[in-house]
């Protein structure tokens, strides 16, 4: 027993001198009982400090500025130290009587091995105990006893986090509102650690630099370090800082707090925000005095990193240095050959992730606290769906052989000189050694002439422009082929094709990455894994993979560069012959598609030879499969960002609630497999119950499906909805001249649309508001602008498609006598073209100019009635005439636009008229409009 006593005594004093050597590190001195000088620095820790009874002997206090602040219970190393917490705990409040401590109990209790080391902020609510790599620094736990004795309601980082004011949503998009609002309910719970997953292009940057901002301004967090995979994204994060307004004050975010990109090895001590790649952070922790900038450009991906890195404290980067480390883009590597970077400080963790794997879950402790995929971003509108192509080659599937006697290039790797012989016996390459080992020049042209002989039949049919196209190179000298070849096959210039990697010579890469995403050229772009994660260019419509991928996320991430949406009119600066980017593709010429990286990242359009009209069919007979329902999912997500808004919300209507987007969310949704594992939960199964989860599969997809399947006039509506705004684009047929000449069945042509027309009026006149009120006379209401225009909606789509053009041109094709003046240009003219229709009218007159015949008889009756007008007067009222022409009437909103606008406005025409202003603008829509 005594040489066990013994052994364990001995073990406790080498974790003592291990606690010596740490605290000495973190800048403390270190005392014994008999030499104590507690103002000998800013932090001293007494050794063997007797306390009153019974509180017995604490093993170190410390002491800040000269004052108590705190204790360390010494432990032999293997002692569980959760067990001694209770034991510490007591020491905080047994000081003796003559100390007067200003934070009392004291508020900072650690438990330490030496080799392990656990603390408690007595003042956090609902204080417990949490690792840290070691001691804090004299200077910060003054920090926090200050903090302490300035705010009593929330004198800590973690008391502050349980105070957080309610965000104010308004500039967010519902999932980034709800991402930073789990995220600050996590961090209210006081979980360490925190993983937020959101698909490529939701805006995962901005929601972070909310969060970061609130975290500053309401927890007044002291620093946080925002990691990012490689330094050219953190250009792009601090860009997304940079242009951020504060909420408070409409400031930017660096006219408020510090921003720093590390791109030296010392950190400000002023930023707020720093933000850095974690080879540079590990660099800065190792005491390098530099580092090579290519390391700071490579993704952790391409690092030869394959040991997990370790390290050791250092004073100029103390793991207090942050409160709260944001790691974007986090992924597998972070959290095994670097996770000693990320565990070295005393911070919070927060994951940014749209592509996370097991090992992102276990290192976030299963709190995912965001779950945002791309199947729901499709859905939203907020990423656009992709389709693959496949294209195969000989030499790709299976490589080839140089015969004795044939002659083959030898290149110097380093040099790229080369050199021409025969060679003396059999060369034979597989596919693996492609491109590596051996360059086969004609793969990579067959790959690229196939590609450019589709791109205008298959893959953008009807374009002329090549698409903006990223092509994923296996290495630096594979790529300076490809670009070499790209340009050969598509006979173009040096400024069509480049090449984009970190060996770029032609050009800074920031700034081909510049042209690229906002100019016309390059078309094309040849990377190896610059542009592979996290580097945003919008305009991308084609990702052309001519080499493998072993990482599933990495995959995932490749494809994610195609998926963000742009606005039209920035699409068509780039690419001019383009209208709208609504899907992107992805041409495997290497096969990676067929290996099962790709099962976790599908397009939403499984069925992408199926018709949207058999589709809705075999909704509306009941069909439920699961790949039928996805492929509807996709196509209404990109109906419904097509489409014009007054289609839109017929639609809704028709599906009693609901827009396009709506539905498609429903759907994806329902074909989540946690969803279905939840609904089969929630009525008696369980997650092994596979019967109970197929069960509730169905029902789930069945529900979502039931706008669709219950209301056959919402499926025809969206089919029409879709003609009436997509042409199909025939290149192959060819035609010839039939007959050249006037057409002699014109007049019967017609007679068939008046008569059809008509007959349309006298079927619709109790279901179209604009057919009600104009079918009743005299008029119970005003006609508005807005009936008219759903009317206009109305006729316009297949299989009618009249215009009030046509129409009008066919009243003056069958009698010329009763149509005067040129009309149908307007929308108001439909008011003409029913009126006469329904003879209510002797003569088709273009509205506006029976506005003009009732505006000047308006004028002569109040000039009778001894109502005079100014100039100025008749200037504004004949503006109120030409508005009620056109849009069937004038309100106090019609003068916020031109031309009242640009003449002061409603204040203008209060002036001008006074309190007549309403009476006169009432009177003349009822004259006028009639």
């Amino acid at each position: 027993m005594a040489g066990s006593d013994d052994a364990y005594l001995a073990r406790e004093a080498r974790a003592r001198k291990k606690i010596d050597e740490q605290l000495a590190a973190a800048g403390w001195i270190v005392q014994g009982k008999d030499e104590i000088d507690v103002n000998a620095d800013h932090g001293v820790a007494i050794r063997e400090f007797s306390l009153e009874k019974p509180y017995g002997r604490v093993d170190y206090l410390l002491f800040v500025e000269g004052q108590p602040a705190g204790v360390i219970e010494a432990k032999a190393e293997g002692t569980t130290l959760v067990e001694v917490e209770h034991q510490s705990g007591k020491y905080v409040e047994g000081l003796p009587e003559w100390m007067e401590p200003p934070v009392y109990p004291l508020p900072f209790i650690y438990e330490s091995t030496g080799s392990e080391t656990r603390f408690t902020n007595g003042y956090d609510p609902d204080a417990r105990s949490r690792p840290v790599f070691t001691f804090h620094r004299p200077e910060t736990l003054a920090e926090w006893s200050r903090q302490i004795l300035a705010n009593s309601t929330a004198p800590t980082l973690r008391a502050r986090l349980k105070s957080m004011p309610e965000l104010d949503s308004t500039r967010l998009w519902e999932v980034q509102a709800k991402a930073i609002t789990n995220l600050e309910k996590s961090l209210c719970d006081d979980r360490p650690r925190a993983l937020i997953q959101m698909a490529t292009g939701s805006g995962k940057t901005f929601t972070a630099a909310n969060a970061c901002y609130r975290l500053i301004r309401h927890a007044d967090a002291k620093r946080i370090l925002f990691l990012v995979d490689r330094s050219s994204l953190g250009e792009q994060t601090k860009l997304e800082f940079d242009k951020f307004d504060v909420p408070d004050t409409q400031r930017k975010f660096p006219a408020e707090y510090n921003i720093q990109h590390l791109r030296s090895q010392t950190i400000d001590s002023t930023s707020r925000v720093c933000i850095s790649t974690i080879q540079r952070i590990f660099s800065i922790l190792r005491g390098d005095e530099e580092m090579d900038e290519e390391t700071d450009e490579h993704s952790v991906y391409e690092l030869p990193v394959s040991e997990p890195v370790t390290v050791e404290y250092n004073a100029e980067l103390p793991p207090d240095m942050f409160d709260v480390i944001v790691i974007d883009e986090c992924h597998r590597s972070i959290y095994g050959v670097w996770r000693q970077v990320l565990e070295y400080f005393d911070a919070h963790l927060i994951g940014l992730t749209a592509t996370p794997t097991k090992q992102t879950f276990g290192f976030f402790r299963q709190n995912l606290v965001m779950e945002y995929s791309h199947e729901l971003a499709v859905a939203d509108g907020v990423n656009v769906d992709f389709t693959i192509y496949i294209i195969k080659t000989a030499i790709t599937e299976g490589g080839s052989t140089i015969e004795t006697g044939d002659f083959a290039g030898y290149r110097d790797r380093m040099t790229r000189k080369l050199r021409w012989e025969a060679v003396d016996e059999p060369v034979q390459y597989t596919a693996k050694q492609l491109d590596r080992a051996v360059v086969a020049e004609d793969q990579i042209r067959t790959v690229l002439k196939t590609f450019k002989a589709k791109l205008f039949t298959e893959l953008f049919p009807g374009r002329t422009t090549v698409p903006k196209t990223l092509i994923f190179a296996k290495d630096d000298s594979h790529a300076n082929d490809i670009v070499q070849m790209v340009r050969e096959v598509f006979g173009k210039g040096n400024d069509f094709a480049t090449k984009i990697t970190y060996r770029t010579r032609d050009g800074k890469p920031e700034d081909l990455l510049q042209a690229f995403r906002n100019s016309l050229n390059p078309r094309i772009v040849v990377t190896v894994d610059m542009i592979a994660t996290g580097t945003d260019v919008k305009p991308l419509e084609c990702l052309l993979f001519m080499r493998s991928v072993k990482s599933r996320t990495y995959f995932e991430q490749m494809i994610g560069r195609g998926v963000r949406i742009i606005d039209d009119t920035d699409f068509q600066s780039v690419t001019d012959d383009a209208e709208h980017k609504d899907r992107f593709v992805v041409v495997d010429a290497v096969g990676v598609t067929d290996t099962d990286l790709v099962e976790t990242l599908l397009p939403l359009d499984r069925k992408p030879g199926a018709s949207l009209e058999d589709l809705m069919k075999m909704v509306g007979f009941g069909n439920r499969d699961p790949e039928i329902a996805s492929t509807l999912a996709g196509r209404l997500a990109r109906l419904d960002k097509q489409l014009p808004r007054d289609d839109r919300e017929m639609l809704a209507r028709l599906a009693r609630g609901p827009y396009l987007g709506d539905i498609a969310h429903g759907i994806v949704e329902a074909l989540d497999p946690d969803t279905q594992i939840e609904a089969a939960k929630a009525a008696g199964g369980s997650e092994q119950d596979d019967a109970a989860i197929s069960h509730a599969a169905a029902g789930l997809i069945a529900e979502a499906l039931k706008p669709l399947s219950s209301y056959p006039d919402l499926r025809t509506a969206i089919l029409d909805a879709r003609r009436s705004f997509e042409q199909t684009i025939d290149e192959v047929s060819k035609d010839t001249v039939l007959l050249a000449g006037h057409s002699e069945d014109g007049r019967e042509k017609a007679a068939a649309m008046v008569g059809s027309f008509k007959q349309y009026i006298e079927d619709h006149k109790d279901d179209i508001r604009a057919l009600q009120v104009l079918y009743s006379r005299p008029y119970s209401e005003r006609l508005t602008f807005a009936e008219i225009k759903d009317l206009a909606a109305a006729i316009q789509r297949p299989p009618r498609l009249w215009t009030p053009e046509r129409l009008w041109h066919a009243y003056e094709t069958l009698d010329q006598s009763k149509v005067r003046g040129s009309g149908g240009r307007m929308l108001t003219d439909i008011v003409s073209l029913v009126r006469y229709t329904l003879d209510q009218d002797d003569e088709l007159v273009p509205f506006r100019d029976q506005v003009d015949l009732r505006f000047a008889s308006w004028l002569l009756t109040q000039e009778q009635n001894g109502v005079t007008f100014t100039d100025e007067q008749r200037q504004w009222l004949t503006w109120m005439k030409e508005n009620i022409a056109a849009e069937m009437g004038i309100t106090a909103e019609s003068f916020q636009y031109t031309p009242f606008a640009e003449h002061g406005g409603i204040g203008k025409a209060v002036q001008l008229f006074g309190d007549r202003l309403t009476p006169i603008t009432d009177e003349l829509t009822g004259a006028l409009a009639a």
